[in-house]
Formats: structure tokens, C-alpha cells, sequence
């Protein structure tokens, strides 16, 4: 069944981004009061995942032009323009995106998690978390479009590699 109605979604909370540097600032998750109870034993796993609203590309034109429904990957040569669902992009017709990160500290009372990092902005919204479990979250035999080749394999690889690729240029300035 197709259907084109709406749904609402709440906002469980805010990033908070401390520094100016990407790759040398402090990253929290702040859960709002209400939300707090759902915390409880997520200082159990190492990573989490979090859901947030990709918020400065949540426009009605982005949401709803077919221009955006295509893109062209970056950091590639003679990469082939791609449908968006190929892609991590935040503009999409609804800006979900999701990045997984490491948990540093959990502050359960105050609703603060310290997280390694995360490619949002300070005060994106937050819109629900989900703990990483492996069994649910990792693929043993899986494979990516070729233009990915040459991207690092593992998350942790990734921030140098972006670095490297003059992702965070804008923000050095």
C-alpha cells in the first residue's frame, strides 16, 4: 500500500559540538528530559547509533524537486551520477541521516553522552538512538558500488581519509 501522508517525529534531543576544529572538538549527544529514562544501560555498549534530522538541508524545494533525487558522488574521478538512495547525502526527501560513533561516557541524570564524533552540526536535532548491536548492524559478505573503491574499509580509517580528501577545508579557514 502506497500512501503520501505524514507522520511527525520528535526530537529526542540536540547535538552539541564544542571547538571549532572538527577533528580536534568534543562531541555531545544531549537527550531532553522526557527521554532520559531511555538511557538507562546504554554506558554498556561501545558504539551507538544515532538518528538525527539532517536539518539545514530541510527545505520544502529540496524536499520535493526531482533535481535532488539524483546526484554525482564526491571525491571520485569520472564518478556516474547516482540516485540519491545510493548515496549518504543529507538531502533526500526526508533528511534522515544515521552515523554510527563511539560512546565515551553516558550521563544518564543529566542526558549527556560524550560521543568520539559525528558529521552533524551543533544543534542538529536528534530523532531516536539505537545501541549498536553486531548480530543486527554488521554484514558479513557484503559489497559497495565501484566508485567506492578506494575509500577506507573501517569507520575508524575514515576521519584521516576525509581529512585527506579536504572535507573539513571550509572549517580551517
Amino acid at each position: 500500500m502506497q500512501t503520501t501522508e505524514g507522520y511527525k517525529i520528535k526530537a529526542i534531543g540536540t547535538i552539541r559540538v564544542e571547538g571549532e576544529d572538527p577533528m580536534n572538538a568534543e562531541y555531545f549527544l544531549d537527550i531532553s528530559e522526557q527521554y532520559r529514562k531511555a538511557l538507562k544501560e546504554l554506558d554498556k555498549f561501545s558504539h551507538v547509533m544515532v538518528f538525527w534530522w539532517a536539518h539545514e538541508n530541510d527545505t520544502e524545494k529540496m524536499r520535493n524537486s526531482t533535481k535532488f533525487l539524483t546526484t554525482i558522488p564526491p571525491y571520485g574521478d569520472n564518478l556516474p551520477e547516482t540516485g540519491i538512495f545510493a548515496t549518504r547525502a543529507e538531502y533526500r526527501p526526508n533528511p534522515i541521516a544515521l552515523t554510527t560513533t563511539n560512546i565515551l561516557a553516558v550521563d544518564e541524570e543529566n542526558g549527556i553522552i560524550k560521543v568520539g564524533g559525528i558529521d552533524a552540526f551543533n544543534g542538529t536535532p536528534i530523532i531516536d538512538l539505537k545501541a549498536y548491536f553486531p548480530i543486527c548492524d554488521r554484514i558479513r559478505d557484503c559489497h559497495i558500488a565501484p566508485w567506492l573503491e578506494g575509500w577506507p574499509e573501517w569507520q575508524e580509517d575514515g576521519i584521516k581519509w576525509w581529512a585527506e580528501q579536504g572535507f573539513f577545508e571550509e572549517f580551517e579557514e
